[in-house]
């Protein structure tokens, strides 16, 4: 995970619609749409927004993957055999790298590479489909995301595959059919417990920024890590991860008021009766509930890198729910301690950077954070504090500060560093008190994790490229992208050496 100071980040240049999710390239600084967490004891500076267009010429930036340069594109002419319904909207695309390789460009996946994996996966996701052409279409589709060059559209996929799948009758398969998303969903999910024993439930936010205005769900947001003003979907995916391999199982797409109380634009794009105005927010709640606890899915930690803003409301509503936390928290967040080995506390709340200061004698070393095959080479430092989110009396909100309880019950703060940087480099927030901080890290790690799997693998397969505009084709084209993306990381894992 990038060590990057928050100065460090503003000063990257990067391009329009370059944060997170938004091209294929090396792990950005803040993998989320949220203002990013400042290293404990460093003051934010202003961030105000840009006044640059979001449709202007691009920069390069540098990653480690080399120099990508991105752009957008204009929208498709249709033709003479498009149907009317079948309005497409690019997102902003991948341009031509720069200098430097690029190793992971949007190049299909060889055929046959995956056919054994594919096969076996689609007997399984597709038994809710009532009909064997709809199961025949859906693992045409599952093939043209892996093998199809370029963005992954509807118009592309059926262009690879020629007759058997018309584009009009795709179309008709992912944006106007009937069948529900969400049994396939939790089938994958469920294969993935059996196939590649998760170790948490990672959830991201994704962001898709588009040139239009019609797809569902679309709107203008300043994203901070930036200091711009994007036109961008908002989307919140649910990773099944461990330390191998990464998969999103769910997604959940924002959609703002404004799309939600215009009758005209939910009949535009088939926004259901039953969806209603939620803050991002309470849409990460309900998208880790619907997987954790609605699915009959194995109990495990929910890992959030959600941002500081977002943080603590999100924690404590899961935490009310019992579910089991590890959430990235800003400096300031103050904490009731609770742990009578840490000296100077003095029984008030205090900051958590300031914590994490005063437990500075008790870091001990634990393995790598990063993935990758030299993540033991690189140790990291932590340390743990007993505390709680402090409790203010209503009678004598005045007394805060001096003999506080702790709301919610007890917690763990873990701090992150290195040998020789600044400390703490990162603060987490954990219900689970009697878990050792080398399993926090490594929990932590798994962020990363999601983050290159995204990059060498979901963006490849076009999580990303739905060019429609429905609410259910959005919904039906991440979901086959997501199976996609199961195909190709079990098949690598088949591939590594023993």
């Amino acid at each position: 995970m990038s060590t990057q100071t928050l100065a460090q980040r503003r000063h990257v240049k990067a391009p329009v619609g370059d944060n997170d999710r938004s091209k294929p390239s090396a792990r950005p600084a803040n993998p989320t749409g949220f203002p990013p967490s400042a290293p404990s004891g460093t003051a934010p500076g202003p961030a105000g927004p840009s006044t640059a267009a979001p449709a202007g010429p691009a920069q390069a930036r540098p990653t480690r993957a080399g120099t990508l340069a991105t752009g957008e594109t204009s929208p498709p002419r249709p033709g003479p055999e498009e149907p009317a319904t079948a309005a497409e909207e690019p997102a902003v695309a991948a341009g031509p790298p720069g200098p430097g390789p690029l190793p992971h460009a949007r190049t299909p996946f060889p055929p046959g590479s995956h056919d054994v994996l594919l096969t076996d996966l689609c007997s399984i996701l597709f038994t809710s489909l009532s009909r064997s052409d709809q199961c025949r279409k859906g693992m045409q589709y599952l093939r043209g995301l892996l093998e199809t060059e370029g963005r992954k559209s509807i118009r592309n996929i059926a262009a690879l595959l020629g007759k058997p799948a018309s584009e009009q009758n795709l179309h008709h398969f992912i944006c106007s059919s009937t069948w529900d998303w969400v049994p396939i969903r939790r089938a994958l999910a469920h294969y993935l417990v059996g196939a590649a024993a998760p170790q948490a439930w990672v959830v991201q936010p994704m962001i898709i920024p588009k040139t239009g205005r019609h797809s569902v769900g679309v709107e203008r947001h300043f994203f901070p890590t930036l200091g711009q003003v994007l036109n961008a979907q908002h989307a919140i995916g649910v990773w099944a991860a461990s330390e191998e391999l990464s998969t999103p199982v769910n997604w959940r797409l924002h959609l703002p008021e404004v799309w939600l109380t215009d009758d005209l634009r939910r009949s535009q794009v088939s926004i259901p009766d039953e969806v209603g105005v939620e803050t991002l927010g309470e849409g990460m709640i309900e998208a880790c509930l619907e997987t954790t606890a609605g699915w009959g899915l194995p109990v495990r930690p929910v890992v959030l890198d959600i941002g500081e803003s977002q943080a603590m409301t999100i924690f404590g509503k899961l935490n009310a729910h019992g579910v089991p936390l590890l959430a990235r928290v800003g400096g300031d967040l103050r904490l009731a301690v609770l742990d009578s080995v840490l000296p100077g506390s003095g029984g008030r709340p205090l900051p958590a950077h300031r914590v994490m200061s005063l437990a500075k004698d008790m870091r001990r070393p634990v393995p790598g954070r990063e993935p990758g095959p030299h993540a033991a080479a690189r140790p990291a430092l932590a340390a743990t504090i007993r505390v709680g989110l402090p409790s203010v009396s209503p009678a004598s909100p005045a007394a805060a500060g001096v003999g506080q309880t702790a709301a919610g019950g007890e917690l763990l703060l873990l701090g992150i560093g290195e040998e020789g940087g600044h400390w703490p480099a990162e603060l987490w927030l954990t219900n689970l008190t009697a878990v050792s901080a080398a399993t926090l890290v490594r929990l932590s790690r798994l962020t990363g994790k999601v983050d290159q799997d995204f990059t060498e693998i979901a963006d490849r397969v076009g999580i990303r490229d739905f060019t429609g505009r429905s609410f259910s084709g959005w919904h039906r084209h991440v979901t086959l992208a997501s199976a996609a993306h199961a195909v190709v990381a079990l098949a690598n894992r088949r591939e590594r050496p023993a």
